[in-house]
């Protein structure tokens, strides 16, 4: 018995030893991880990593055994999973470990097992990458995932879990000498011949590069490049880069907006996107692996999304629009409910209208550009015709016609009526709101409320007053094609 009694003891102190070596193992990852989110402001946070790890290591010190309904996809389901029921065993009993698992050590090891989960909160959108087989044991450590952290641009998506590193390790990696810095002034020169002829350097890609948008996923650089040679036969797109900023230690995030027209339909649509690309780089390679598209004008991010579908064919929709000239802009951002323009200056002739939607001074303004003016002179006819309401609380309206970009103020002939003017507007950002049909007062106003409510909800600084853009002669068009436009200045903007 004396013998029995010093075997068992002895067996006891080897399992408190290693429950030991564990927690200082759990001890030395923590402080590893505080020290490199100390040291990087743009180190991404490791929690939901180091945690799966944790209890991966776990799993396979302890042989626990996965069947019998156990889920070991996260630290947190397993304990759940043995709380569920009332007949259910406690995380302290031995019914899940080895049978010959003295309590005390066993209630050491869940004691362990819920120190990890304290020091490291899982993240549930990594449980689904570290799901085990329905039965069996877990043998080996699975590799992981290498997830993007959060971007601080925050993107509009509810959902964009899969937006993923593609290099596979099982164990924290060491610190890289990889320059992003090199990769981020790269992609500003190599990105802007993304649908030229040119094209882009596949050298700078893994082969097994991972490209992701709502509608569209391929898994090797040849699939990549023909998704991109596809847009361009069909699309004619038009990139415009924003910006390029490195945002992890293997992430470089870009801003960007496309215009696109789609040349199979008669009337050739413009579809416009506008989002982040977020890029995954590979340290070992130091190449991109993995290339996610996030749309701003969709909820859903994750392949496949039917909002993102949806979203392509609402703009496939015909607008019937002059082909005469119209101020120059650039769509910076496009919602679900309206876009975001940086317009350059222009200038009008104006005179008093009566109301947004009113067309009383139309044929003041019309009759200069047809030559009532000091050197009688024509100039050409432009789109849209602004009517600008300054102040809410103010009946003041404005009708404007924009002339040519060619022209100059300083050399524009004078007016002959005094009721005309010219006015060079400064441009700027305008958040605009596009809608089709008769542009009735009460339409336009309510589309002026619903655009400045959105844009207060979306925490922009809209100002005072706002315009409306006819783009269509009302007595040629047919009300269900007008394109007709809201637009409201603002305050600020800023793309970051």
């Amino acid at each position: 018995m004396g013998d029995m009694y010093e075997l068992l003891k002895s067996i006891k102190e080897k399992m408190n030893t290693k429950v030991e070596d564990l927690g200082n193992t759990l001890k030395s990852i923590t402080e590893h991880v505080k020290n490199q989110q100390a040291s990087s402001s743009n180190a991404p946070p490791t929690n939901e990593f180091v945690n799966a790890w944790t209890f991966q290591q776990w799993l396979r010190l302890e042989h626990v055994d996965c069947s019998n309904d156990l889920d070991c996809s996260s630290p947190q389901k397993f304990l759940r999973k043995q709380k569920s029921a009332n007949h259910s065993p406690s995380p302290t009993s031995k019914s899940h470990l080895p049978n010959d698992t003295p309590p005390a050590v066993a209630e050491a090891q869940m004691a362990t097992l819920q120190l990890s989960l304290q020091n490291f909160p899982s993240t549930p959108t990594l449980s689904s990458l570290l799901r085990p087989p329905k039965s069996g044991r877990i043998t080996h450590l699975p590799p992981r995932l290498l997830l993007s952290r959060t971007p601080a641009f925050k993107p509009h998506t509810k959902n964009s879990k899969w937006v993923v590193r593609c290099n596979l390790v099982d164990q924290i990696p060491p610190k890289s000498t990889l320059d992003v810095g090199r990769l981020v002034d790269f992609l500003h020169e190599d990105l802007s011949h993304l649908f030229d002829e040119q094209g882009i350097d596949r050298t700078a890609y893994d082969e097994q590069v991972r490209f992701r948008d709502p509608i569209t996923k391929h898994d090797t650089i040849s699939g990549y490049l023909f998704n991109i040679s596809l847009l361009r036969e069909l699309f004619r797109p038009e990139f415009f880069l924003h910006w390029v900023k490195q945002t992890g230690p293997y992430e470089i995030t870009t801003r960007w907006t496309m215009v696109m027209k789609f040349a199979l339909l008669p009337w050739k649509p413009e579809l416009v996107f506008t989002g982040n690309s977020i890029m995954g780089i590979n340290p070992e390679t130091g190449k991109f692996c993995s290339h996610v598209d996030l749309w701003d004008s969709i909820q859903n991010n994750d392949y496949f999304s039917v909002e993102g579908l949806w979203d392509v064919f609402k703009q496939l929709r015909f607008y019937k629009t002059p082909e005469l000239e119209s101020p120059k802009y650039l769509i910076l951002k496009r919602t679900a409910k309206y876009e975001v323009r940086k317009y350059a200056p222009f200038i009008v002739v104006e005179t008093s209208g009566d109301k947004l939607a009113g067309s009383a001074g139309f044929n003041t303004v019309a009759g200069y550009i047809f030559g009532k003016n000091s050197t009688k002179e024509k100039i050409p006819m432009t789109t849209p015709v602004f009517t600008q309401k300054f102040n809410s609380e103010s009946p003041k309206v404005s009708i404007q016609i924009v002339l040519p970009s060619e022209k100059d103020i300083d050399s524009l002939p004078d007016p002959e009526q005094d009721i005309v003017g010219l006015r060079k507007v400064e441009g700027g950002i305008a958040a605009v709101l596009k809608f089709s049909g008769k542009p009735i007062e009460e339409i336009v106003q309510e589309k002026a409320k619903e655009l400045r409510s959105s844009l207060i909800k979306d925490g922009l600084k809209p100002r005072n007053g706002c315009l409306l853009a006819r783009y269509n002669d009302p007595g040629r068009t047919w009300n269900f094609i007008m394109r007709n436009e809201v637009l409201i200045w603002l305050e600020e903007f800023s793309l970051e």
